[in-house]
């Protein structure tokens, strides 16, 4: 296993990892141009600026960030620089966790030997995995702490999902789900809501275990909704659709890194973990896929049902006085709008409806995505 590398960076700096589709100027349909692509992007960039499992797909991804606007700075130089090389070539940025109608077999593996070793592990499961994520780390101080963290914050990975939804199209299809994605992503055998761990160590042997009886190749294909990271010295969560908008990014990268902050808090102060029963997150991540910001959720403490508006708003105000440390509180703030308003999926099918064409929805939010 790769050496433990926390205490790396200062505790709850924040990186975020977007990853986006690359259509085609003029059909839409999401186009295998990632190789292309990065041959126009400036060489210095090519280890923040990346492909992924598929040539369709681009990720850009932040420096270590002391708060969300440096984030949200470093970010859109990185997108600027995309955009750029996207219009060169008469692509455009699709900012959604699916495509609404390109189909899954069309799509080509990048091919390095790490994605080919994942394709031959995987077979059809990663051939259809044409999703699109937004990942936010957040820097703790020990390995222990990442592992109870992540035990802490799964109750509040529905919510997030909520928030976030924006994959309710798959091969040409309305699924009737809002996040499509996070079922696609649970069909693969490392993710999904993570195992429960006592600590780093049992962490540490889950994942040996994994390589050396061939289940995982590298530690690199565990994938569950939040995991320690081992490498940054973070905890990771990757429960998110990919927003569609830059706003949206930043805000729920704020919720994240402030709740980050206020479980670390807790530990450090010994407060006594509230235990959540595993099937109450499991229901609730069911609901907020099928239903998105729409949802209503399973309070984990009382078992009374709620809007996500009502449970989102509340918590943000819960967590002022964290985004006042971390200076993030007008992007935290904003997390009370992007609950209050129709979701990202919602956005997708009300244009569908008007226009009755696919193609020109994906045309109207890669217009209004452009940063």
């Amino acid at each position: 296993m790769a050496k433990l590398n926390f205490n790396s960076n200062p505790t709850h700096t924040l990186g975020v990892e977007i990853e986006m589709g690359l259509c085609d100027g003029s059909t839409m349909e999401l186009v295998n141009g990632c190789e292309t692509l990065l041959k126009r992007i400036p060489e210095q960039l090519h280890t923040t600026i990346k492909p992924e499992l598929m040539q369709c797909c681009v990720e850009v991804i932040s420096g270590v960030c002391g708060d969300v606007r440096e984030v949200r700075e470093d970010l859109l130089g990185k997108i600027r620089q995309v955009q750029s090389a996207t219009d060169s070539l008469d692509m455009r940025l699709w900012w959604g966790s699916t495509h609404p109608f390109s189909r899954w077999e069309n799509q080509q593996v990048t091919p390095t030997e790490r994605y080919m070793n994942l394709l031959e592990l995987l077979q059809e499961l990663a051939r259809r995995m044409i999703t699109f994520g937004l990942h936010v780390h957040v820097g703790v101080d020990s390995g222990d702490k990442a592992v109870m963290i992540c035990d802490r914050i799964m109750q509040y990975l529905p919510l997030l999902l909520a928030l976030s939804t924006s994959s309710p199209y798959w091969q040409t299809r309305d699924t009737g789900l809002h996040s499509h994605r996070s079922k696609l992503m649970e069909g693969l055998p490392t993710a999904g809501l993570p195992t429960l761990m006592r600590n780093w160590s049992e962490y540490v042997w889950l994942v040996n275990h994994m390589v050396e009886t061939g289940f995982i190749n590298t530690i690199r294909e565990i994938w569950w909704d939040v995991r320690p990271h081992h490498n940054f010295g973070t905890v990771e969560v990757r429960v998110c659709d990919m927003p569609g908008d830059i706003d949206s990014v930043c805000g729920l990268a704020a919720l994240i890194q402030c709740l980050v902050k206020h479980l670390s808090d807790e530990i450090d102060e010994g407060t006594y973990q509230f235990d959540c029963h595993p099937m109450m997150v499991r229901q609730n991540k069911w609901r907020a896929a099928r239903f998105g910001s729409s949802a209503s959720l399973v309070n984990t403490r009382d078992y009374r049902v709620e809007p996500v508006v009502t449970i989102a708003c509340r918590l943000v105000d819960q967590l002022r006085d964290v985004a006042v440390d971390l200076g993030c509180e007008s992007e935290l703030g904003y997390v009370k709008e992007i609950a209050a308003r129709n979701g990202w999926s919602e956005c997708q099918r009300a244009i569908f409806q008007q226009t009755n064409d696919a193609a020109e929805m994906v045309r109207q939010l890669t217009e209004q995505s452009r940063v």
